[in-house]
């Protein structure tokens, strides 16, 4: 990316974004341009596309911050990863909050690359702290709304760790609430029984490695699956183990499956506190961990919130719409 200036009316500039070719200017304007419509939206400086610059005048301080944006976006896609209008939007508030620093820091964070030859990476500053604490932890608790990443984050790092050889494998569990932690009324043998509630993490793995090393994984059992009551009476040595769904616990399972962790291992519990399945009588083993965790060195407790939705747009103002109702309640 070159640079030009010039000098415009009296305490205004302009600034030149030249690109490389085609695809970049392609990448950086947004189909129909939507991407200069909605910057020119957001700010009062005057953003346009000339061949294969972008040209922005307007006033010093708001041109240079732009300037910036435009250059974190070209290093996101130079770095190999497609600009959504979700990348787009989440720069434009972090230009807006002083925290672009910070933003090159998320988009320099790629976690790997899946077999389709997708780049992972935190697409807002909740994943990228929530990987943060994944890698300086022992245990993290990933707390938060659906749409936010929580537990595919945490399975392409199982991913990443069983790669880099820190894990030997790794080893998914969910408590199974629709059916009481009582499978045996269910056909098949216990794989049949615990494949419809641990689904998404299957969906998850298969996307991150292919579904043909998937399947020999779980062959090898370098992948297990088993559901939450199967836990009791073991110690989990290096492994990478998943609790997803944690919200469905009661505070006797949690605790039965803290203390199951072993030698060179790690544990990531994700759950949703706004969605508990559990009977009305027992209290969820996912909402106390908060206050009975606090200071704890080595586990971390990381709160995701509707700021972190990386779905549809219109799942965040769902999940908002649904706080401000039980609010008024």
């Amino acid at each position: 990316m070159q640079l030009s200036c010039s000098n415009t009316e009296l305490g205004n500039i302009e600034k030149r974004v030249i690109l490389t070719d085609n695809l970049e200017a392609m990448a950086l304007f947004g189909r129909h341009d939507e991407v200069l419509r909605l910057l020119n939206e957001q700010f009062n400086s005057k953003i346009t596309a000339r061949g294969n610059e972008i040209v922005i005048s307007g006033e010093a301080g708001e041109v240079s911050k732009l300037l910036r944006l435009f250059e974190e976006l070209l290093y996101l896609y130079r770095s190999g990863n497609a600009i959504t209008m979700h990348d787009v939007n989440y720069s434009i508030r972090m230009l807006k909050e002083g925290k672009l620093e910070t933003l090159h820091n998320m988009f320099s964070s790629s976690i790997l690359v899946t077999a389709r030859g997708r780049q992972i990476r935190p697409k807002t500053l909740g994943q990228f702290l929530y990987l943060e604490a994944i890698r300086q932890n022992f245990i993290t608790f990933g707390i938060g709304p659906a749409g936010t990443g929580k537990t595919y984050l945490a399975v392409a790092m199982a991913v990443l760790y069983l790669k880099n050889k820190e894990v030997e494998r790794i080893v998914l569990t969910r408590p199974a609430i629709e059916a009481g932690e009582k499978l045996g009324f269910l056909p098949g043998d216990l794989q049949d029984k615990v494949d419809p509630y641990l689904r998404p993490l299957y969906d998850a793995l298969s996307d991150i490695l292919g579904t043909e090393t998937f399947e020999k994984y779980m062959a090898k059992n370098i992948i297990e699956v088993a559901p939450l009551a199967y836990m009791r009476g073991r110690t989990l040595n290096d492994s990478f183990i998943i609790l997803d769904e944690a919200q469905n616990t009661t505070s006797q399972q949690m605790k039965m499956f803290l203390t199951r962790m072993g030698f060179g291992s790690k544990m990531v519990i994700t759950g949703d506190v706004t969605q508990i399945d559990l009977p009305h009588c027992s209290a969820s083993g996912l909402k106390a961990v908060q206050q009975i965790f606090t200071g704890v060195k080595g586990i971390s407790v990381m709160n995701l919130t509707e700021s972190d939705v990386v779905r549809h747009e219109i799942v965040s103002q769902i999940i908002k719409a649904y706080e401000q109702y039980e609010a008024l309640k």
